[in-house]
């Protein structure tokens, strides 16, 4: 259980990592219009939340022991 939580935890860090990389990085640095970028931050922001969701649901079925 202990080394599922670990899993959990890593995965859902890479995923962080990757979608802020990816997601974040074209809103700040693309040449499109404002209204591409909000678009691009909102679907990245509700990806996040789907992570962060995932995360809690996976570390509340694999309890600490």
């Amino acid at each position: 259980s202990s080394s599922m939580r670990i899993l959990i935890i890593v995965i859902s860090t890479v995923l962080f990592l990757l979608l802020t990389f990816f997601g974040f990085g074209p809103v700040l640095f693309a040449d499109g219009s404002m209204q591409e970028r909000i678009i691009t931050a909102a679907i990245v922001l509700i990806l996040m939340f789907g992570v962060a969701l995932a995360t809690k649901w996976g570390l509340k079925k694999f309890p600490k022991k």
